[in-house]
């Protein structure tokens, strides 16, 4: 599928090129769809530099976390609630132990490390799987959690808003942890519904209960803050929880006799590799949306969708960031090209770029977590899966807009 995307941006721009040539006499269209490859091929180059920081630095500390017991800990916290999600996994199954720890990883917005996790789990479900080349209900649970992305720390968005010179990169900290909220607990009870999970069970109610009591007591202190208080909140809220579990991981670390520094260089070698393979993907996803921007065909889109906004009498500010969540559920790199893109041309500190942001953060690549995932133990029938993912994505879209309108409107 994302051949066909790829393609499909090239084969747009050209059209929409040779249009502008013989219909319109622009003589200067093609010169503009060069620049734009070399443009976004040098700007590759300027986000892996960033990034490859970042992302050393993120996976050796994670690598403490490790060795420190952090993520096991979590992983128990959170064993109790998906015994009772997925009923037919038995007590003690290493699949359990999996899942959290994926859990675990994307709720602190590793999704490099997350990753390798949810292929063990989804492998591990497999070998409860009656029929092998069809979802299983434990496993399109755990599909459509993922697709729905809950992050407390999205530190890569961070690194990006960052890298193209924000005046706060965290910002965005409590307006995507509010979208994806609502785009997980949509996944959650959508397949609730489908599957006709007991969620008034004592211990699910307990979990998404406590939830509830700290979402809403953060709404009732954001309810009557003006949006000027509600960023610098944002800000502060943000840099501090970042700093906070970067202290934790070391402390916790040394207290129980970790190596930490030793630790941190193991993890921060991964973290080097794992970003210089991540060049290519930039390059290709960043150069075709560049010459899908400079032949004008994603601007007639974004125009015509304004100009339904306009005739419905709706503030139109939001169309400019929709790129990013149209992108989001079929290519991860092409939505995060998409945001890059939309902080370039409207300024990183712009509303469309805060909510592009807050787009990136609210869900996954749907459609790459369903290839990944289930392709990895060869199972064909997805059953609900995608629709509940699909209607989670729906979710995060539309919380996203709701929240960055109250922050920054």
């Amino acid at each position: 599928m994302l051949n066909g995307i790829w393609l499909s941006f090239f084969i747009a721009a050209f059209a929409a090129a040779l249009w502008q040539w013989l219909g319109g006499g622009d003589t200067e269209v093609f010169s503009r769809l060069v620049a734009a490859l070399f443009d976004m091929t040098r700007l590759s180059v300027d986000i892996i530099i960033v990034l490859i920081g970042t992302m050393t630095l993120w996976l050796g500390l994670l690598a403490i976390a490790e060795k420190a017991g952090l993520i096991d800990l979590l992983a128990r916290v959170l064993n109790p609630l998906f015994r009772r999600l997925m009923p037919e996994v038995p007590s003690g199954h290493p699949a359990l132990g999996h899942i959290t720890m994926n859990f675990a990883a994307n709720v602190l917005g590793l999704d490099n490390a997350a990753t390798p996790i949810g292929l063990k789990a989804m492998h591990s479900l497999q070998t409860l799987n009656p029929s092998r080349d069809t979802a299983s209900n434990a496993q399109i649970l755990f599909l459509v959690l993922n697709a729905s992305s809950l992050t407390l720390l999205p530190v890569t968005i961070f690194m990006y808003r960052a890298q193209q010179g924000a005046s706060d990169p965290t910002a965005v900290f409590l307006p995507i942890l509010l979208a994806t909220t609502a785009s997980s607990l949509t996944g959650l009870f959508s397949v609730a519904l489908m599957q006709r999970l007991k969620l008034w069970d004592p211990v699910v109610l307990a979990y998404l209960g406590a939830g509830a009591l700290a979402l809403g007591a953060l709404l009732a202190v954001l309810a009557g803050l003006s949006a000027q208080a509600l960023a610098a909140t944002s800000t502060l809220v943000g840099n501090l929880t970042l700093f906070g579990i970067v202290m934790l991981f070391l402390l916790v670390g040394w207290a129980r006799k970790v190596h930490v520094y030793d630790a941190f260089i193991e993890g921060a070698k991964e973290g080097f590799s794992f970003t210089v393979s991540l060049l290519p993907y930039l390059v290709a996803m960043l150069v075709a949306v560049g010459v899908l921007r400079a032949s004008g065909v994603l601007d007639a889109v974004l125009d015509a969708i304004r100009w339904l906004a306009v005739s419905m009498d709706w503030d139109t500010r939001f169309v400019d960031a929709l790129p990013t969540a149209l992108i989001k559920p079929l290519s991860g790199s092409g939505a995060r090209a998409m945001m890059i893109e939309t902080m370039n041309t409207h300024g990183v500190d712009s509303f469309a770029a805060l909510l592009a942001a807050t787009f990136q953060g609210s869900t996954e690549t749907t459609f790459y977590v369903v290839a990944v995932y289930f392709g990895a133990v060869g199972i064909r029938r997805v059953r609900h899966g995608l629709g509940c993912a699909l209607l989670a994505d729906l979710a995060g879209m539309l919380a996203a807009i709701a929240v960055c309108y109250w922050f920054f409107a």
